[in-house]
């Protein structure tokens, strides 16, 4: 074995996995386990625990699994993050955990991602419980969101002895986990719902089709609910658009509402009721998970599949995997080019996208050259659907009918690194704090904010 390399990790054939919405990735088998984690060096300062946001303990559930400890292996995890099974799916582990791995300086890093996820997932498969309820103090915590940041922070509290509710606005619980990233990378019952069943185990009670700014609000929560504290982790769910010619014609989409249908509706499915519009060819416009999401979703449905993107493949913010797989799956890239209108038939309905060509100048504030138009470079890439997967914002739901919470031009909530708003008691955290980010990240902030919420409770006896 070289140890500078990766196991490699099975997946279904690129061929067949574009025609199916089954999981792409296999994962490890023991064998395969425990020889990644017999690579690791079991450093004395480990930079991966120091760029994990939930700073799980990676060096000592890695030797339990180089060990065949897989039970101690899960316990050891469980003590940072309750969402290991997914994380170990779709986390972006090569630009925070595996970057700080010493063996990536001059090979490449130890597959954390890939061996969490199997703790995770031989945990399940065996029967491990890793959770324990606490004696109760008797004080309450509503949480407004079951998404990453929710549960996490959620998970935290009910360990701390909190009676903890956490109120979802969906019939599901799990946010962006449910209604945002497809089967074919994080499987729903086999994965999500287990995990979600982990988080009320520890005593955590989650009511559905609550939403806060209507069914309920902050103030109910604190006056006629009687809690203490609220954590606000709504996520960031409203779509945006380009504001271009043609975006209110038949067949436009936000990547939002495309993949909701699918993935939370499971529209993709026959046994399922809700309708979901099948183009012949496709173009998506973005360069993200999202925009990968949905491209390879369209090209599972049946469709030709063209990601239209500014800049160039080097800039593509998606995860290095995705675009692979993307790439490997048949889906087009149609690159430095940027949408500049809708074109409709004569009944209302998409006909194709009209784009620029662009070429890139000037590093802009994020660091990437920018995009600049060339001109007289007008072309048009024949669609009958397009799908805008430009980000999302915060909805303005719980700032508009909450007093006393600032918000930031963007819409999203302003807080503290420990979670703490312009109201007190109200904290926040995740994507409706940061705007769209990664599961991992939003499940960091919602650990902050437990510890702080803890904290500020204590303090208010």
């Amino acid at each position: 074995m070289d140890r500078m390399k990766k196991i490699p990790v099975r997946e279904q054939e690129p061929e067949v996995r574009a025609r199916n919405f089954d999981e792409v990735c296999y994962g490890y088998d023991e064998f395969e386990a425990r020889a990644e984690a017999s690579r690791c060096l079991n450093c004395k300062k480990p930079g991966c625990v120091e760029h994990c946001p939930v700073s799980i303990k990676i060096p000592l559930f890695i030797k339990q699994v180089k060990e065949g400890e897989f039970a101690a292996a899960a316990a050891t995890i469980a003590e940072d993050s309750s969402l290991p099974a997914i994380c170990g799916r779709v986390c972006p582990q090569e630009t925070q955990c595996e970057s700080g791995c010493i063996l990536g300086v001059k090979g490449e890093a130890v597959s954390i991602g890939r061996l969490e996820r199997f703790v995770a997932d031989w945990g399940r498969e065996n029967g491990v419980s890793t959770a324990a309820v606490p004696s109760r103090n008797g004080r309450k915590v509503a949480v407004v969101g079951s998404g990453p940041s929710g549960l996490a922070c959620a998970s935290d509290l009910a360990r701390l002895g909190y009676e903890v509710t956490v109120f979802e606005m969906l019939h599901k619980a799990g946010g962006v986990l449910q209604y945002g990233i497809p089967e074919f990378r994080l499987p729903k019952e086999r994965v999500v719902e287990p995990e979600i069943d982990n988080v009320r185990a520890l005593g955590v009670k989650i009511e559905t089709n609550v939403v806060i700014g209507r069914t309920l609000t902050i103030d109910d929560l604190f006056d006629r609910e009687g809690f203490e504290a609220v954590f606000v982790g709504s996520g960031a769910g409203l779509p945006k658009f380009m504001g271009i010619p043609g975006e209110n014609l038949n067949g436009v989409f936000s990547a939002n509402e495309y993949l909701t249908r699918s993935n939370l509706m499971q529209a993709y499915s026959p046994d399922s009721d809700t309708p979901i519009r099948i183009g012949r060819k496709v173009a998506v416009v973005g360069g993200g998970n999202v925009a990968m999401d949905a491209a390879r979703t369209a090209l599972r449905l049946g469709s030709e599949v063209t990601i239209v993107y500014r800049r160039t493949e080097k800039e593509l913010p998606a995860r290095a995997e995705e675009v692979h797989h993307a790439l490997q799956e048949g889906i087009h890239f149609c690159m430095l080019t940027n949408p500049v209108e809708v074109l409709g038939d004569e009944k209302g309905n998409v006909r194709a996208l009209r784009c620029l060509r662009m070429t890139l100048g000037d590093p802009d504030a994020s660091g990437r050259r920018s995009p600049v138009p060339v001109p007289g470079s007008e072309f048009d890439i024949e669609s009958d659907l397009v799908i805008m997967a430009l980000g999302t914002s915060p909805n303005p739901l719980i700032s508009s009918t909450t007093k006393g919470l600032e918000t930031d031009r963007r819409g999203c909530l302003v807080a503290t690194p420990e979670g703490a708003t312009s109201r007190p008691g109200v904290f926040a955290g995740g994507d409706a704090v940061t705007g769209a980010a990664t599961v991992i990240l939003a499940m960091g902030a919602g650990r902050k904010a437990a510890a702080a919420i803890d904290e500020y409770l204590k303090n208010r006896k």
